[in-house]
């Protein structure tokens, strides 16, 4: 049996790949969150573009089908409700408020947790046990019935909402970023920056926070679909975004008292929180997979 050895012509040896490629092309690997990522930028342009692509006004009645939903047909893609509204363009609609409160929800917490993950893990001792201590305190706060009761008494608008829900959702990425600073705050490079004078606030956000991307773009990801079900829930329970405006949780509030005569109007909101959701854990799941060094 004979062995054929390859050798490598001078000045032909292969690049070794960078970082955003390699990232890249495992992400592309992983099938779902392409998935995931597709239908968010869909989902993204179509609340952007909601007023060109809708049919009718979010609030328009047609005055002839007043006081019973009406099922879907070509003029109605997805019924109507019992005020004679286009279901299709409130759900258009809907997509603005519910993605927005997700994502500006989530980069807010994930900006709170990082800002103090980062004090706790960095400076460690006192400040570490003061801010992890009262990162516990806040956890042990069941997060559905103070969002509850801040939201009924302050009846929120959408910026009010993202600043209640984003306040009260850092906790995990606190306690993820500190992790991540405790580790690489004894790597090599660290040592070498500050025994060059380098501030702590440099060292802190020049040189460990990029080696802490990963994770925290993961969490990010992840915590804008615990937004959208936290806002749904919120909207649902008439606590959220207050009529007319359409959010996909008061479009299932309003459904649900015609559940049995109009089923439509609840199937097609949930749909929509059901796929933005899925779409976001896909993506988040395939982020976690592109970073991991194991890979």
């Amino acid at each position: 049996m004979t062995e054929t050895l390859t050798t490598a012509r001078p000045g032909t040896r292969k690049r070794a790949e960078g970082f955003w490629p390699l990232l890249i092309r495992r992400f592309l690997k992983h099938k779902l969150a392409v998935f995931g990522m597709v239908v968010l930028v869909l989902l993204a342009l179509v609340a952007v573009f909601a007023p060109l692509i809708a049919p009718y006004t979010f609030d328009g009645q047609d005055l002839t089908i007043i006081g019973q939903p009406q099922p879907p047909s070509r003029a109605h893609l997805m019924g109507t409700d019992q005020l004679g509204r286009d279901a299709f363009t409130r759900v258009l609609y809907g997509a603005r408020i519910s993605l927005m409160v997700g994502l500006f929800s989530a980069l807010l917490a994930t900006g709170l947790g990082t800002l103090i993950g980062a004090l706790a893990g960095y400076y460690r001792g006192f400040i570490d046990t003061l801010l992890m201590r009262f990162t516990d305190v806040v956890l042990c706060i069941p997060l559905l019935p103070l969002v509850i009761v801040l939201s009924g008494i302050l009846r929120p608008s959408v910026p009010l909402l993202i600043m209640i829900v984003g306040g009260l959702s850092w906790m995990g990425t606190a306690r993820l970023v500190r992790g991540q600073f405790l580790s690489l705050r004894e790597r090599e490079f660290v040592e070498a920056s500050r025994a060059l004078g380098g501030r702590d606030n440099r060292i802190m956000f020049r040189h460990i926070l990029p080696n802490a991307v990963g994770p925290i773009i993961v969490s990010t990801t992840l915590s804008v679909g615990g937004a959208i079900m936290l806002e749904s829930a919120l909207s649902f329970l008439g606590l959220g975004v207050q009529p007319p405006t359409p959010t996909w949780g008061n479009l299932l509030n309003y459904a649900s008292q015609w559940l049995t005569a109009a089923p439509w109007l609840a199937l097609f909101p949930g749909l929509m929180i059901l796929l933005t959701v899925l779409s976001v854990n896909f993506l988040g799941d395939g982020l976690r997979d592109a970073f991991d060094p194991r890979n």
